[in-house]
């Protein structure tokens, strides 16, 4: 039997434990694999959150020598937002550890740090779990709301921030017969209200918009006239013509992704007849702030993602419990750029 007493080993410290996870490759959704959330690292357990609302302004002309118009600083506000905890543990029973030792040249150490790897690094782990909860944040972050497993608001940035949400959008994509040159319209206008919401953060050239979409609203688009015509004349886009499901086009200069969340298509997921459109590449547009864990040794260090330790079963060595920390905060500091769509 692997004694228990390995996970008394350096391997298994607080310290190392963390250090480990924090170089295992992060399987991000597709919103982690855009890396729109610029990391900020805090030493403490809230956010603080600072906007210069810069404006510019017509001077109007004066004569020579007349006394100049005065200029005033622009407008700043700070607002502060407490990080949350992401927070799991998994119990490690001595049954399950039992004869667990290989053949071969495979040390007892090796062989138990395989159960609490698969414990942590499994397909359905705990860090894969606190990765999946990362997209339902990020997912949150772009639309304006972040929530939390139950559905419940963890931070509306509308409302911090007193900024109203625009209205839906209407894109008539059930329409038969639409009037001709009507997609590429609302394509247009809901770039220019994004860019002029951001104003000077949108990078022309660097900058664009994506749009999330769910799978009916990615289907009729597909089916538009505009979009079967464009995808006739374009050699790219013969791929498209053979499989559409959650694959992604430009078109009317928008980057449309048909977003594939969840298996259930509920719990982490674009509704069905909606498209949310996403800045991209647009600085201090999004960010995510990550705490200290509450851990001794990490308090008033710079946060890092995720932190792990073992907790061991002291009294009677029949446990041994990995868990897994996470203090995130996800930021939208423009939600006035987050626009969205209906199919109808």
């Amino acid at each position: 039997m692997a004694g228990l007493d390995i996970f008394n080993a350096k391997a298994f410290s607080m310290v190392e434990m963390t250090a480990a996870v924090n170089k295992t490759p992060y399987k991000p959704g597709f919103l982690g694999s855009l890396n729109l959330f610029a990391p900020k690292p805090i030493r403490t357990t809230a956010a603080a959150i600072e906007l210069k609302d810069g404006t510019l302004n017509l001077i109007q002309t004066s004569p020579r020598g007349a006394p100049l118009e005065e200029g005033k600083r622009d407008k700043r506000n700070i607002y502060y937002r407490e990080t949350v905890r992401i927070a799991k543990g998994y119990t490690i029973q001595a049954s399950e550890v039992q004869n667990v030792r290989a053949f071969g040249s495979e040390t007892e150490l090796e062989s138990v740090m395989e159960v609490v790897a698969d414990a942590l690094n499994g397909p359905t782990g705990l860090i894969a779990q606190v990765e999946y909860t990362w997209e339902n944040m990020r997912l949150g972050a772009v639309q304006g709301i972040v929530t939390d497993a139950d559905g419940s608001t963890i931070v509306d940035w509308y409302s911090v921030l007193g900024v109203s949400q625009p209205a839906e959008i209407d894109f008539d994509l059930d329409n038969a017969n639409p009037a001709e040159g009507a997609l590429r319209k609302r394509c247009d206008d809901v770039t220019r209200k994004a860019q002029r919401e951001l104003g000077g953060l949108w990078l022309e050239g660097s900058s664009y918009l994506m749009a999330l979409c769910g799978d009916a609203f990615w289907d009729d688009l597909n089916a538009h006239p505009e979009v079967r015509d464009w995808q006739k004349n374009w050699p790219a886009a013969v791929g498209l013509r053979e499989r559409t499901a959650w694959r992604q086009m430009d078109f009317g200069g928008i980057v449309w992704r048909n977003y594939r969340g969840s298996d259930d298509n509920s719990t982490v997921a674009v509704p069905a007849d909606k498209a949310k459109f996403v800045p991209v590449n647009v600085p201090g547009l999004f960010e995510v702030a990550y705490a200290p864990s509450e851990s001794l040794p990490f308090v008033n260090t710079k946060g890092l993602p995720l932190y792990s330790m073992i907790v061991l079963d002291k009294d009677r060595q029949m446990w041994a419990r990995p868990e897994v920390y996470s203090y995130p905060l996800h930021i939208c500091t423009r939600p006035g750029s987050l626009f969205r769509a209906r199919r109808t």
